[in-house]
């Protein structure tokens, strides 16, 4: 199967022109073979052999080429190195020596004055060009997998060998980073995850009194987690930030006599020394004791797993099909069509962290537990205390942010007394990629991490009513939304005034509403998206009553978990609401206004998908042609049910 898989692939590739792909396939096989797994290629069925010298010669052409430009690279790094090891006239006392990557200190000779200035510590020499490295970390709870992300990003900064990580993780851990690998396309590296509730009965009899629990413990199950047919790896903890390539951490390997196993750095610290202040009693340990937050360990277990190579070989092809399919529908896209920039957006990958802060909710016992569904940028970061304040169930937000915004967001986080103490909000970070706001995108990943039965979907400058989760759950019960598809309407109101005293009831909305307080939502602007609400019926209405679908509907709605999610293709501003509720209306749902339900919206500065919106008229015509397209989509899935939203949309 493999070798035909590899073969066929060959072929494709070629043909395709290929080249990069090509070679890269051509190391993965030569890595096999090396392990005694031969995944040679079988030949073109319809190749020549004119195409095999042709392809002999490109593949040779290109790899001299790229030999080249790597000696060039590394001649200068050489060259630079060299330039700021010379010392500074007047500054003779903070001399360094440098060495480059790829010399060692046999490669020039040092003057007794060189070597007072630097410790006798040579620099170890790198890995083997494209030889795996292994790192293997124990990884629990949403800190700790907060933490990893940054350990990942600076190996990833220097390194230059293939990479596999090996993370024993519990449940909230492997959803984390599970989600973040899929997400995060970066080449060269595998992942794999063992389950520390399968082999915390290893450990779990050790007397343990570590910060960290049974977890500080789980390092000591490496030898039974991982594979038989790994003979070495390097073992970190997760607060760990590396300054250069692990490569020089993983050739030390090359010292290891036939009884070295392990290899550890003594603590740099005087803290285990016990004399740090008055009544200082650390952990005992042997001077300053041995971190073994990083370190290198030979497993000996040199047995080759048939199914190990297979299922890293699947994994290998997968990843590379993933590739391809991607690189399949940017081609299929044409490069001069006007709305080209916008129908990419709808195929780009994005990383994903989930719960970017600790989560601990349980949902209610009697089935009625709705959250509170948003997603923000970094200039909407104000609104999160005031809808926690408002809103003391549940909540899922999706933030599109940067990852240096996101650094600053878990500061402002973590320095406020309102969000620090609520554990019942997932705070799931969309990274920033592309030239739109993937705002359908973005609301998705909220959606899809929710752990209720019922789901509030709203922007995140509304604030709810107080009291609007409990009067949503009694809802719930009363208009049997278990057995029915009701949407919930919830009635969006308005204020220009960036200080209200927010009504603590419907009687004071009102009254507000007649001395000009607050505003019917978008009234001025945009009537149609909130008009089917029926604002006059509203104001006297004592009990649920159902409204019917019009074009450009936009409302707030309860509906169930299970809902249609939104459509990606409508990226920035405008109809990205729109289609989600026609969507609904297509699956029948009725939207029921709730009488004594109410949100308002608060005042901020215009977005800039607005204001791109306003300004440019071809933004203005891709829209348009999303809109045309989507309708297209709906008639073909629901079929002649879904032509009244076409002729709703040519009556406009």
């Amino acid at each position: 199967f493999v070798e035909n898989a590899f073969g066929k692939l060959k072929c494709i590739l070629i043909k395709k022109k290929y080249i990069y792909i090509y070679i890269y396939l051509i190391l993965i096989i030569h890595y096999f073979n090396k392990n005694g797994r031969s995944l040679l290629l079988s030949a073109c069925l319809v190749e020549s052999t004119e195409a095999r010298l042709l392809e002999r010669d490109v593949l040779a052409s290109r790899v001299r080429e790229v030999e080249e430009e790597n000696r060039q690279i590394r001649l200068q790094l050489s060259q630079s190195q060299g330039l700021a090891a010379q010392p500074v006239e007047g500054n003779y006392g903070n001399q360094q020596w440098v060495a480059s990557a790829d010399t060692g200190p046999e490669d020039a000779e040092n003057t007794a004055e060189e070597r007072a200035n630097h410790s006798e510590c040579s620099r170890s020499p790198t890995a083997e060009k494209c030889e795996l490295i292994h790192v293997a970390c124990v990884c629990a709870g949403h800190n700790a997998s907060r933490d990893v992300v940054t350990l990942v990003k600076s190996i990833l900064f220097h390194r230059r060998n293939p990479l596999h990580f090996h993370f024993i993780t519990d449940t909230v851990a492997n959803q984390i980073l599970s989600t973040l690998f899929q997400s995060w396309m970066v080449p060269s590296v595998q992942v794999s995850f063992y389950d520390a509730d399968e082999l915390k009965s290893e450990v779990s009899w050790i007397p343990n009194k570590h910060y960290s629990g049974i977890y500080g413990l789980m390092k000591l199950t490496l030898t039974k987690a991982l594979p038989s047919n790994l003979s070495k790896v390097i073992v970190l903890d997760t607060d760990i930030t590396f300054a250069t390539d692990i490569a020089e951490l993983w050739a030390i390997f090359r010292k290891f006599t036939e009884k070295r196993v392990i290899g550890l750095v003594e603590n740099q610290s005087d803290w285990y020394l016990g004399n740090l202040w008055k009544n200082h009693k650390p952990w005992p340990a042997l001077g300053r004791g041995f971190n073994t937050g990083e370190g290198l360990q030979l497993l000996f277990q040199l047995c080759l797993s048939t199914n190990t190579v297979f299922q890293t070989a699947v994994f290998l092809i997968k990843h590379i099909i993933h590739c391809f399919q991607l690189q399949h529908a940017l081609e299929e896209l044409d490069e001069d069509d006007q709305c080209y920039d916008f129908r990419r957006e709808r195929i780009m990958v994005h990383r994903v962290h989930l719960y970017f802060l600790q989560y601990e909710y349980t949902p209610t016992d009697d089935g009625t537990d709705i959250t509170l569904v948003a997603q923000l940028s970094m200039d909407r970061l104000q609104m999160l205390e005031a809808i926690c304040k408002h809103w003391e169930g549940p909540i899922s937000l999706a933030l599109y942010m940067s990852d240096a915004e996101a650094q600053q967001f878990l500061r402002y986080a973590q320095a406020s007394e309102v969000l620090k103490n609520r554990k019942n909000v997932g705070y799931h970070i969309v990274y920033k990629e592309g030239q739109f706001y993937p705002v359908n995108l973005v609301r998705n990943v909220a959606l899809r991490n929710v752990n209720t039965p019922y789901v509030f979907l709203t922007d995140v400058d509304f604030l709810p009513m107080y009291g609007l989760y409990d009067y949503l759950r009694k809802s719930i019960v009363q208009l049997d939304m278990a057995s029915t598809k009701k949407a919930l309407v919830v009635p969006a109101f308005e204020t220009l005034r960036y200080r209200l005293s927010f009504p603590k009831s419907k009687a004071e909305l009102l009254s507000m509403l007649d001395m000009g307080t607050l505003y019917t939502f978008r009234y001025h602007v945009w009537t149609k998206g909130h008009a089917p609400t029926n604002y006059a019926k509203w104001r006297t209405a004592t009990t649920p009553y159902k409204v019917e679908w019009e074009a450009d509907f936009e409302p707030y709605v309860v509906v169930r978990r299970d809902c249609p999610e939104y459509d990606h293709r409508f990226v920035g501003f405008g109809w990205n609401k729109v289609s989600h509720i026609m969507e609904l209306d297509a699956q029948e749902y009725d939207f029921i206004v709730l009488p004594n339900a109410f949100m308002i919206h608060m005042p901020h500065a215009p977005s800039f998908d607005i204001s791109k919106f306003r300004s440019s008229p071809s933004y203005r015509y891709c829209l348009t042609t999303l809109k045309d397209e989507f309708h297209q989509d709906l008639s073909r899935k629901y079929g002649s049910a879904a032509l009244k939203y076409l002729t709703a949309q040519r009556n406009i």
